[in-house]
């Protein structure tokens, strides 16, 4: 009874390789959107028509592209093949790079960023990692690509300050350029090619589906909850840069010296976090409590002024507070969206966090410009206090985790009877068996689950 026992065997070699190498893509080209983040508000002061509001908005016009487009992408390769979109995509990110290392106005640069988050790929290096894995090894291959973002980010904080001192923020949108190349040779040199593409619901968007995940209040909130973080996130490195060169004196080189300690400390300081979440079933009180987190991080830098232990200090509270929101916010997806739905409800919670990114930017350099940089962090810490008050009101997310089983081929009659005889199993709180999928998607908690209830039931369906 290969289905139920595979859940706890280690992933193959090749599935190994294609979720470490996908990851890779995935780090290389968010390495290039994040890397101008912690330099480009100081650059950008320099450039032909360059005004407040506008380097706010070449900062985050890529989150309006990706978002419009992220979707859209994700269907092309269903019909296009998986690698040739996600080369497509690439082709156009590294095009938007070097229209921004060429350019000499506001303009020119807003237009290459624009052109970068065009190359919109990441729905689709989701589908080619489903393609890749099977369906008992999904969420480790998703898991590996999303720490990969997490290491880009940080990586990208200490890594722009340094080449900017080295090469210059044209140099950089160059590298980026490059990252980009490197991808597409990762791609074909490296990534396998699956036997077969199909459409995956637990990663793909089902637009027929949208009215569900829409009306949804829940997932509604949660969606509300990545747009606010990256708006405040977006928003507040077009102000934090400034404070640093022009408030605490120190060249733009150097500022890695206070995001490099930042990060680190960040990251171990949510752990503790992360383990009352999950393990101790403390989700919504850790979840909105990190929210407040976010709103006192972003007041402390109003009040912190131009000292510099003041805005490390904070900083410091502020990421412990973003790292530990951004890791917890797919997670509660998952928990609350419908099992066959899952894919639709992260298709769109992803459309909500690049349009964030791109009204944070925009909004922080309007504000900037007629008010100044200190009000940008009241800004912030206002759209952190409007989601804590959305927030609060939330269902406590059950703690659960996804299962897919792959079941073969089955008939409709088959699937529905299976779906009611998986629902009275212990431990499994949601399941939907889908003939035209041969998978049973399920929500179990794994502490309750009866696994070899489980085990029985699928052989007994085997049979």
């Amino acid at each position: 009874m290969k289905q139920v026992l595979e859940i706890d065997t280690p992933m193959t070699r090749a599935e190994v390789r294609a979720s470490l190498s996908l990851a890779g893509i995935y780090m290389l080209r968010m390495l290039g959107l994040f890397m101008i983040l912690p330099v480009f508000s100081i650059y950008a002061r320099h450039l032909e028509d360059a005004t407040p509001a506008l380097i706010g908005l070449a900062i985050s016009a890529y989150g309006l592209t990706q978002a419009l487009l992220g979707i859209p992408f994700g269907m092309w390769s269903d019909r296009m093949g998986r690698k040739i979109v996600i080369a497509i995509g690439l082709v156009i990110f590294a095009a938007g790079s070097i229209v921004a290392a060429l350019a000499d106005s506001i303009y020119g640069v807003i237009l290459g960023r624009a052109i970068q988050g065009a190359g919109a790929i990441a729905a689709v290096v989701m589908a080619l990692a489903a393609d890749l894995t099977r369906e008992e090894h999904r969420l480790k291959a998703m898991a590996m690509i999303g720490v990969s973002i997490g290491i880009s980010f940080a990586i990208s904080m200490v890594a722009g300050p340094v080449m900017e001192g080295w090469i210059g923020v044209k140099g950089i949108f160059w590298v980026i350029a490059g990252l980009a190349i490197a991808g597409i040779a990762v791609l074909y040199l490296v990534v396998p090619t699956p036997r077969i593409s199909r459409f995956h619901r637990d990663t793909q968007a089902q637009p027929a589906q949208f009215g569900k995940v829409l009306t949804n209040p829940e997932l509604l909130r949660l969606d509300f909850g990545i747009f606010s973080l990256h708006t405040i996130l977006t928003a507040t490195f077009v102000a934090i840069p400034l404070v640093l060169r022009d408030g605490v004196q120190w060249e733009t080189a150097r500022h890695w010296q206070v995001y490099l300690p930042v990060f680190l400390f960040s990251m171990a300081g949510m752990v503790p976090f992360v383990i009352l979440a999950e393990k101790k079933r403390k989700m919504k009180l850790v979840f909105v409590s990190f929210i407040g987190v976010i709103a006192a991080a972003e007041t402390g830098l109003l009040l912190a002024g131009n000292n510099l232990f003041g805005i490390g200090a904070m900083l410091f509270v502020f990421f412990t507070g973003f790292n530990l929101l951004e890791a917890t916010l797919p997670s509660m997806i998952s928990k609350v969206a419908p099992p066959q739905l899952k894919g639709t409800a992260m298709g769109v919670y992803s459309t909500a966090q690049f349009l964030g990114a791109f009204v944070g930017g925009v909004s922080g350099g309007l504000i900037y410009g007629v008010y100044g940089l200190p009000q940008v962090f009241a800004f912030c810490a206002l759209i952190a206090l409007l989601w804590a008050g959305v927030a609060v009101g939330m269902v406590a997310p059950r703690h659960l985790s996804s299962l897919l089983v792959n079941l073969g081929e089955l008939t409709e009659l088959e699937a529905r009877s299976l779906t009611e005889r998986l629902r009275e199993v212990a431990g499994i709180a949601e399941a939907v068996v889908l003939a035209e999928d041969g998978v049973a998607y399920l929500k179990v908690d794994k502490e309750q689950l009866d696994r070899q209830s489980l085990e029985n039931l699928l052989l007994k369906n085997e049979t």
